[in-house]
């Protein structure tokens, strides 16, 4: 039996998809998560074979959870299952090692067949996303100069969050967040945090309506 932790903070959508893994027949959800902490919590309570999670949640991203399951567990799998598919986010998910990255608007049984895969140990993505993404083409260099620690304080202040806010969901402190965003508007050769929003919209980190 396939045992699976799902993250994702809308409850109803949990269930959803945890029903309709568990139709497979060898799959069953051990945990639920509503944000990262509490996935990083519960994986380590219950050592799960995969962990399924969201990118889009309050405070860090899925790609956090993803980054901070393999620092603790080298050999921790990982699929991120979301709305959000532009290229550069599944890049992001892959190269922190995730075995897979499914669209949220995909046929139901393309999540399950990305679980049996990353059981394998094989990458997958669903079929609306470019397999040339897996051999790493490349696209948007100034945001992928971004360390990840970077890139998650460049998602949060262009959805609008105070360095305060940022400080908060990261455990940093407003200083060593004020500092990253220096660097962050130096390396993307921008100046404003309106114009942090505007390229993370041209790339599909965030919504219009989240500026």
């Amino acid at each position: 039996m396939i045992r699976l932790l799902l993250v994702d903070d809308h409850p109803v959508v949990r269930a959803g998809y945890g029903h309709l893994l568990e139709q497979d027949g060898d799959m069953t959800v051990v945990a639920q998560a509503g944000h990262v902490d509490e996935g990083c919590a519960l994986y380590v309570k219950h050592e799960p074979d995969i962990t399924v999670t969201d990118v889009s949640m309050p405070g860090s991203s899925g790609l956090e959870l993803v980054r901070r399951l393999r620092e603790r567990n080298p050999c921790a799998r990982t699929l991120v299952f979301s709305m959000h598919d532009g290229e550069m986010l599944v890049r992001r998910a892959l190269e922190l090692g995730a075995l897979g990255f499914v669209s949220k608007s995909s046929a139901p049984e393309c999540l399950i067949d990305a679980v049996h895969a990353a059981i394998e140990g094989r990458r997958y993505l669903s079929p609306g996303l470019p397999q040339r993404l897996l051999q790493g083409a490349g696209e948007a260099p100034g945001v992928e100069s971004l360390t990840q620690r970077e890139f998650e304080i460049f998602r949060l202040l262009s959805r609008g969050e105070s360095l305060a806010d940022c400080a908060r969901s990261l455990h940093l402190s407003p200083k060593t967040v004020s500092n990253h965003q220096s660097l962050i508007k130096d390396k993307l050769g921008i100046a404003t945090t309106a114009a942090m929003a505007h390229l993370a919209i041209r790339h599909g980190l965030i919504q219009p309506e989240a500026c």
